[in-house]
């Protein structure tokens, strides 16, 4: 069976745990919080969304303090120690917004509950079967955790699915298949909360029992939602970059390409199954009560620019199994 790549939006989580995997809950949660965000960091990031001292809502509050923070780090970087092109408190402000983004990350991500057998069982099967590709937009450890515990990211490159992550830190060559490896590729495509830089800068992935709420480490490789500049958030991680180039890669090399429980809001990512859907196979898979099958049907084709894929529509997508 030929190689396949799987994109997962957050429609994974939603059907289990709809509350749990709401982000306007845990923007809230996060933001009330007492301890996960100090005053004065609050401050910065209340006053930059203008909310009345509310929590962000919103993808254009979201998407305006990742724009800030670009420029905020654009400008770090050509200080210097005796001349500044920011206050003191510009310059605190992409750690007083990544550690919120990472916080709010980790809300999500920290969940015990764990996807039925009935929806993993013919999932591993398959994968086992094709090493196929994997991509997710959320931070969630359901899906990534679960392929953990079975084995799938076990043996380094000889093991069914790599992310690069590996002990010496990551790099764009962590990825590359040589000596005859076949592996399929894991592409955290919005990042995750795993993932810090050490004292050197390179990008490591703590393992998911360091993951608490109160974590030392911050992450900057996380992406929250479908932010209209996300690009630039992208290309300040190699980590990102490098997956989001690895993406097109995936979609190349695939026989058919599965979206599973995406709603559509991520422009970039759009722009990518539109380039492949003329050459690849595409099967959408959502929940049925996103709208008519007429409404569903002319929603996907604008997003795909083309007719031709297979609209999978269900009561609840963990019942879907015909990978």
């Amino acid at each position: 069976m030929a190689r396949k790549t799987l994109v997962f939006g957050n429609g994974l989580g939603m059907a289990l745990d709809q509350q749990h995997f709401s982000l306007e809950r845990a923007l809230e949660d996060v933001w009330n919080h007492p301890r996960h965000l100090p005053d004065h960091q609050k401050t910065l990031v209340g006053r930059c969304v203008d909310n009345d001292g509310e929590a962000p809502q919103g993808e254009d509050q979201l998407d305006t303090l990742h724009v800030v923070v670009a420029a905020c780090n654009m400008l770090n970087k050509i200080g210097d120690e005796d001349v500044h092109w920011l206050s003191t408190e510009g310059q605190q402000f992409p750690t007083a917004v990544a550690k919120y983004i990472h916080r709010v990350a980790s809300n999500l991500h920290l969940y015990d509950g764990s996807l039925p057998d009935t929806f993993l069982d013919p999932l591993f099967d398959f994968i086992r079967e094709t090493k196929s590709n994997i991509a997710t937009l959320n931070y969630d450890r359901l899906l990534y955790g679960a392929l953990i515990d079975a084995g799938f990211m076990n043996g380094g490159y000889r093991g069914y699915l790599v992310d690069g992550m590996i002990d010496g830190g990551f790099g764009a060559e962590t990825l590359e298949r040589r000596y005859g490896n076949d592996f399929g590729y894991y592409l955290h495509l919005h990042g995750s909360p795993l993932f810090y830089d050490d004292r050197r800068g390179a990008a490591r992935k703590m393992t998911r029992d360091m993951l608490t709420m109160n974590s030392a480490e911050i992450s900057n490789h996380i992406v929250l939602t479908h932010v209209i500049h996300k690009r630039s958030v992208i290309g300040a991680s190699e980590v990102l970059s490098t997956y989001w180039d690895y993406l097109n890669d995936c979609c190349h090399e695939a026989e058919e390409i599965i979206v599973f429980g995406y709603s559509g809001g991520d422009v970039h990512l759009n722009n990518v199954l539109a380039a492949y859907a003329r050459t690849a196979a595409i099967r959408v898979v959502e929940w049925r009560g996103a709208g008519t099958r007429l409404q569903r049907e002319e929603y996907w084709e604008q997003i795909l620019r083309t007719e031709h894929f297979d609209l999978v529509r269900k009561a609840n997508v963990l019942d879907f199994n015909d990978w």
